[in-house]
């Protein structure tokens, strides 16, 4: 593993618990930064801390509140947020569009893209206070492609990615950096809320003929999260194992 560094470096992931969340989490204490994991299941979350030596507090980022008190609590364990990975997202179910759950539909954007909005409202302006910072936003190359029954995920990613174009563009005068990320399939938890026959169709579509591991997303998302991250802001980076063409 090649030393990225975040030394000193404080951190925050959301839905660190598990999958990409965790992985990324590993990689940034891995790399010096002191990191506090944020989950909606506490219990997950204590877990994950525990084993890498890292607090964790129970948030859900789908309601502002619950993110407005997580803040709160982590300032109480970190002076400050250099670094904010959102990372907590859902896949739903997989369905035709017309056939679609609304209250699903509902649910997705409420975590992958309202959570995404209320912890970077909530993190900028500490931020901009200290003029320095990393943002990095968890998308998926659905969000480029619109993979089929998938509407609603792949329209929640797609707003991740606008979201982090338009902001790194606001905040393009500080020393603030926001970026994204859109990997293709990576085995992680998600895949349980996926059917087998959307898994085969994601990977198909992969040249490697591989799917992704989360220590390779983490990899990019450390560099990312780092002080060498200066010149790139609102900017969207690949790990499709050739998928993207765009």
């Amino acid at each position: 593993m090649n030393q990225l560094d975040v030394n000193g470096r404080n951190a925050v992931v959301t839905g660190g618990a598990s999958g990409l969340g965790f992985a990324i989490a590993e990689r940034l204490v891995a790399s010096g930064a002191k990191v506090v994991i944020w989950d909606l299941d506490s219990e997950a979350g204590e877990a994950a801390g525990n084993k890498l030596g890292v607090s964790s507090i129970a948030a859900d980022v789908s309601d502002p509140a619950s993110v407005g008190g997580a803040l709160q609590k982590t300032l109480r364990i970190i002076s400050a947020i250099d670094i904010f990975i959102n990372n907590a997202g859902i896949s739903g179910p997989n369905a035709k569009l017309w056939e679609y759950p609304v209250e699903d539909w509902k649910k997705i954007f409420a975590v992958n893209v309202e959570g995404t909005f209320y912890c970077c409202r909530a993190v900028v302006p500490l931020m901009r206070e200290r003029n320095y910072g990393r943002i990095v936003n968890i998308a998926s190359v659905a969000g480029k492609d619109g993979n089929p029954n998938a509407s609603a995920y792949s329209a929640s990613k797609a707003a991740v990615i606008a979201l982090t174009k338009s902001l790194g563009k606001e905040l393009a005068d500080t020393s603030v950096r926001v970026n994204c990320v859109t990997p293709a399939a990576v085995r992680t938890p998600l895949f349980a809320q996926m059917t087998q026959a959307h898994i085969d169709y994601m990977l198909s579509k992969i040249p490697l003929g591989r799917l992704g591991e989360p220590q390779e997303v983490a990899a990019l998302v450390a560099w990312l999260a780092s002080e060498e991250c200066s010149f790139s802001t609102g900017a969207v980076f690949d790990l499709s194992g050739g998928r993207s063409t765009y």
